[in-house]
């Protein structure tokens, strides 16, 4: 003869594959959410402030090439060249940089860059009399040339 199970003794053997399910539910739900958090934490705790980061120093930069561009129109002879031969950073946030002269005579400007990040600098005081042109990268020395007659396009 069958015995028949009572409700109570029903409920017990399913209330051991109720945890189960709910175990296991709440463990996937919880590391869904953990891969999310991690994305997201990258983006928002350590990218963000590494490009603010960068766009700062490459607004020093820029401004640094800048001054010396303008010391070197200062303290140059009427007739005469000079040649200055400076060294900025080797790397800003552990990636090298691009620096050039972009503009036409009375709006040039100083661009830093790297990637989509990049930082425009008015070169102060000279660039409405002076036309200055040139590019150069971050590793190494740099040189500044000033001739009174001009370079040529070669």
């Amino acid at each position: 003869m069958k015995r028949l199970l009572s409700c109570t003794d029903r409920a017990r053997g399913e209330s051991g594959v109720t945890n189960l399910m709910e175990y296991i539910s709440l463990t996937s739900i919880l590391l869904i959410l953990l891969v999310v958090m991690m994305f997201t934490v990258n983006a928002v705790f350590m990218e963000g402030p590494a490009n603010t980061l960068r766009f700062h120093a490459f607004t020093d930069i820029g401004n640094g090439i800048s001054v010396r561009i303008v010391d070197i129109y200062v303290t140059a002879p009427e007739r005469g060249d000079i040649t200055s031969k400076f060294d900025i950073p080797d790397d800003v946030g552990g990636g090298d940089y691009f620096v050039e002269v972009e503009g036409a005579e009375g709006a040039q400007k100083i661009l830093v860059q790297r990637g989509d990040i990049q930082s425009r600098i008015s070169i102060a005081g000279i660039g409405a009399s002076k036309t200055v042109t040139g590019n150069t990268t971050s590793r190494g020395w740099n040189v500044i040339q000033y001739n009174w007659t001009g370079f040529s396009g070669s």
